[in-house]
C-alpha cells in the first residue's frame, strides 16, 4: 500500500514538473520576436485602416461643405419671405381697386424677384384646401368645424403659404383644418 502511494505521488511531481516545463515553453512563445513578414502585414493593414479613415474624411468634409454652401444663404430667403408675402398683398389691393398699368408693372416686378428666389433654390409648397394635414410640411393656426364630411382632418383654408430650400422646409404652410 505504501508502494502505490509512493507511485502516485511521483506521478503528481512529474505532471507538475510538466506543467511548469509547459508555462515556461509557452512563455517564450509569446515574448518571441514576430518575423518580418508579421511586421510587414500589421504595417500593411495599419496603411489601409488609416487611408480607409482618410477617404471617409474627405467624403465627409466634402459633403458637408456642399450643404454649406446649399443652405448658406437660407437666413437671406428668410427674410425675403416677408418681402415675397408684401408683394403679394400688394398685387391683391393693385387688382382690386388701381390701375391695370400699374398692375401690370408690380406684377413684372413681382415675378422677377420670385424668378432670382427660384433660381437659388427657394420653392412654394403646392397646398391646397382638402389636403390632407402632414406636421412635416404644414402648421395649423386653428381648427373650425369641417363645412363638409370629407374635409375633416383636412385642411380647410391655406393662410400663409409655406416654402422650401433645396428640398428643405424653411417655412411651414399656415393652415386651418377642420374637425
Amino acid at each position: 500500500m505504501m508502494e502505490n502511494q509512493d507511485i502516485n505521488e511521483e506521478s503528481i511531481n512529474n505532471q507538475e514538473d510538466t506543467t511548469v516545463q509547459n508555462e515556461a515553453i509557452t512563455e517564450e512563445n509569446v515574448t518571441a520576436k514576430p518575423t518580418a513578414e508579421e511586421l510587414l502585414a500589421e504595417e500593411k493593414d495599419r496603411y489601409i485602416r488609416l487611408y480607409a479613415e482618410f477617404e471617409n474624411y474627405k467624403k465627409r468634409t466634402s459633403k458637408e461643405k456642399m450643404e454649406f454652401f446649399q443652405y448658406a444663404n437660407q437666413d437671406m430667403m428668410i427674410s425675403m419671405l416677408a418681402v415675397l408675402d408684401d408683394f403679394e398683398r400688394a398685387l391683391k389691393e393693385i387688382a382690386k381697386n388701381g390701375n391695370p398699368a400699374d398692375l401690370q408693372g408690380v406684377e413684372l416686378i413681382y415675378q422677377k424677384f420670385k424668378g432670382k428666389l427660384t433660381e437659388k433654390g427657394l420653392k412654394a409648397m403646392e397646398v391646397n384646401a382638402g389636403d390632407s394635414f402632414n406636421v412635416d410640411f404644414h402648421e395649423a393656426i386653428t381648427q373650425i368645424p369641417a363645412p363638409s364630411e370629407e374635409l375633416k382632418g383636412k385642411i380647410v383654408d391655406v393662410i400663409e403659404t409655406g416654402y422650401t430650400l433645396n428640398e428643405k422646409v424653411i417655412r411651414f404652410a399656415k393652415v386651418v383644418t377642420g374637425n
